[in-house]
């Protein structure tokens, strides 16, 4: 079920909001919630090219398995 969300917004930062959301025909709502699952999505998930680099890195790839076996063990702490 949606949720109803109350902020408030700087007049100059609604104003450009505003426009930008009339500009792809979309209510404000739904542009700032579309604007922030995008941001999300790039910011917390590697793109594809990054997982190439990352599996690539075979220092890595072995630190990040022997992390993974340490915490199965339980092994080590967390900070």
């Amino acid at each position: 079920m949606a949720k109803v969300v109350t902020m408030r917004l700087d007049d100059k930062i609604y104003s450009m909001f505003k426009t930008l959301a009339d500009q792809e025909n979309r209510p404000l709502s739904n542009f700032i919630e579309t604007a922030t699952l995008r941001y999300i999505n790039e910011i917390e998930f590697a793109d594809e090219f990054e997982m190439v680099e990352i599996n690539s890195n075979t220092a890595l790839t072995d630190s990040m398995s022997c992390g993974i076996e340490d915490y199965k063990n339980r092994r080590g702490r967390f900070v």
